[in-house]
């Protein structure tokens, strides 16, 4: 498999202060790699690194077959790479389709390609990104990043703000992508179980340090022990709750429209 990331060696941090340490990690064509660990272990440092957000303080991050080292974070876009931040950075005031068009490379094709993998947007072409619930801002999120037709894809945090029934359904999405594009997926997320049932290879990070990483089977057989060592009574896992988060007054990122009365039942299909 060709290796569309490689980390080597990596320190990265903030004001001087490595946040992660001699992080050695790649991601080949067609697969997913899952980045897991408690907050604060480095996993979204890792990836705005990798994006040029964040400089590298030691060691080496390649794309595509070159250090990032003194490429401009507006180049990863063009050269193929597309993130998706943990807040998701929607433009909240403008509609579903204005977000997409903005994004899209080449064509409507593109456009088209990418709603393809969330057809739960088409009615919501003309509604404002901020009137959305937090599954559908994720979904949108995510199609925006595909209309650039990425070959490495990231993503923050896909299940942020969400329901595990939410994101049970959005995170085999990824696999559809890898398997219809032959695109790589880094993966940051915190449900553990569901991590895994989609990817192919796991890491495991704490405090800034690689603990764990093997296939997603290996990882599995140590879960239990990686949440309780690692993670504490704190770690999300695969649990069900009716709890719902996926709503548009309960989603922390959710940016309503000053000038518009959010219609609460409308679409309530929309990202179930």
């Amino acid at each position: 498999m060709t290796a569309l990331l490689e980390i080597d060696g990596l320190y990265s941090g903030y004001a001087g202060v490595a946040m992660v340490r001699d992080l050695n990690l790649t991601v080949h064509a067609g697969e997913i790699v899952a980045l897991l660990g408690p907050n604060g272990a480095g996993k979204t440092t890792t990836l705005l690194t990798t994006s040029g957000l964040n400089p590298v303080m030691k060691g080496d991050i390649r794309v595509f077959g070159r250090s990032v080292r003194g490429r401009p974070a507006h180049r990863a876009p063009r050269e193929g790479l597309a993130h998706v931040l943990e807040d998701r950075s929607l433009f909240y005031q403008l509609t579903v389709a204005e977000n997409l068009r903005l994004a899209a490379a080449r064509s409507r094709g593109d456009l088209d390609r990418a709603l393809s993998y969330f057809p739960a947007l088409e009615p919501l072409l003309g509604r404002r990104a901020g009137l959305l619930s937090g599954g559908e801002q994720q979904m949108l999120a995510m199609a925006r990043a595909l209309t650039s037709k990425p070959r490495l894809l990231m993503v923050d945090e896909m299940s942020l703000g969400l329901a595990p029934v939410i994101v049970e359904r959005l995170l085999p999405v990824l696999r559809r992508i890898v398997d219809d594009t032959g695109a790589g997926v880094l993966l940051v997320e915190q449900h553990v179980h569901l991590a895994l049932e989609v990817a192919d290879r796991a890491a495991v990070l704490v405090h800034g340090d690689l603990v764990a990483s093997g296939t997603t089977a290996e990882i599995a057989g140590r879960a239990a022990a990686l949440e309780s060592t690692y993670f504490g009574a704190g770690a999300r896992t695969d649990d069900r709750t009716d709890d719902r988060t996926d709503d548009p007054k309960a989603a922390p990122d959710a940016v309503p429209d000053a000038d518009a009365e959010p219609d609460l039942d409308a679409d309530p299909e929309g990202s179930r």
